[in-house]
Parts: structure tokens; C-alpha cells; sequence
């Protein structure tokens, strides 16, 4: 296990943590992962289980439902953190699991768990961009990154994942205050 970069609000047993760097990179509260393996989950066949669907010529888009390629993507501050540029499908529970992005003034590409976007007007087709209110687009930078542009690893899956979860608690100040 390595160090929590949190320290005790107060010097009790059980006093809540408050972290201590960046804590959607430290992996502190809601942005903390499991480390697990290395290696991609394989499908009964034994190939990588997620996969970008340029990869996968089996797997499209249903005719009539909206093609998010190409689509810019909204960030929490409204700013648009980039373009969809492919979408990651799931072969042994055939749907989609992430879109990847390409960041807006860059040639860097991140992915976002579908579970974190949300298409403004679903149901009525015309959609024209995606939104994730997690994070910040700045805050896109610092995504974990996978290390093959073709599959992705289990220790990714939970990192990524993480990052966004953690956005809901932490991407701005006021978010980890008290709701009066």
C-alpha cells in the first residue's frame, strides 16, 4: 500500500482526511483505485475485452442513433475540453464503455467513461455535443493516460475512472465544503 497523501482534519480516531496535493491524481477519497492488474481484461477467446471500435469492424454505431465522433465535449466550467475522436466498445457485453477525446490546442487524447457523459436533449435526436461535469477541460490534462492506443488495462480502467469520480468531489473548491 502506498502513503495516503491526506492528513487528519483532527486528532481523533476516525477524524476525516483532507488531502494534501491534487487529490484526483493522489488517489485520495472518491479518487482512490485498487491496483489492480496490468493487463487487459480478455473475452473468452482470449483477445482484449475493450477495444476502440476503428479496431473492431463488427461493432457500429446503430443507424438512427446519434454518432458522438466529432462531437465537441463540455466540461463542468463549460469550456470545451475537446472532440470525440473514437468510441471504446466492450466485446464480451457488447456496448459502448468510453469515448476517447482529443483535447482541445492538442494532439493529446484522454478517455471518459461513458457513465460520466451525458447528452444534453437525449431522446430527441440532433444532439450536437457531450458534456461532462466531473471535471474541469483544464483538468482533462491531467486524465491518466493508458499506455497502447488499442487496449486497456485493468489498473487504467480503475485509475481513469477514479479521476472522474473524484472531479465530483474535488474538481472545484466549493464542491468538498458542507450544503447548508
Amino acid at each position: 500500500m502506498s502513503d495516503i497523501k491526506a492528513t487528519p482534519a483532527d486528532h481523533y480516531n476516525g477524524s476525516p482526511m483532507i488531502p494534501t496535493g491534487n487529490p484526483m491524481v493522489d488517489g485520495v477519497g472518491p479518487a482512490s483505485w485498487a491496483d489492480r492488474s496490468d493487463t487487459p481484461d480478455m473475452t473468452f477467446h482470449g483477445a482484449p475485452k475493450v477495444v476502440p471500435m476503428r479496431l473492431d469492424a463488427t461493432f457500429t454505431i446503430a443507424k438512427g442513433d446519434p454518432d458522438p465522433r466529432g462531437l465537441p465535449v463540455i466540461a463542468a466550467d463549460k469550456e470545451v475540453a475537446g472532440t470525440v475522436i473514437d468510441v471504446w466498445v466492450n466485446r464480451s457485453e457488447p456496448q459502448v464503455s468510453y469515448y476517447e477525446i482529443q483535447l482541445a490546442g492538442s494532439d493529446a487524447r484522454r478517455l471518459v467513461p461513458v457513465g460520466f457523459v451525458q447528452w444534453p436533449n437525449l431522446g430527441l435526436w440532433g444532439n450536437d455535443r457531450l458534456l461532462v461535469k466531473a471535471i474541469t477541460a483544464a483538468q482533462f490534462a491531467d486524465v491518466p493516460t493508458i499506455q497502447r492506443d488499442d487496449q486497456i488495462t485493468l489498473l487504467e480502467e480503475d485509475r481513469i475512472c477514479a479521476y472522474y469520480a473524484g472531479g465530483h468531489l474535488y474538481a472545484f473548491d466549493d464542491r468538498s465544503q458542507p450544503i447548508i
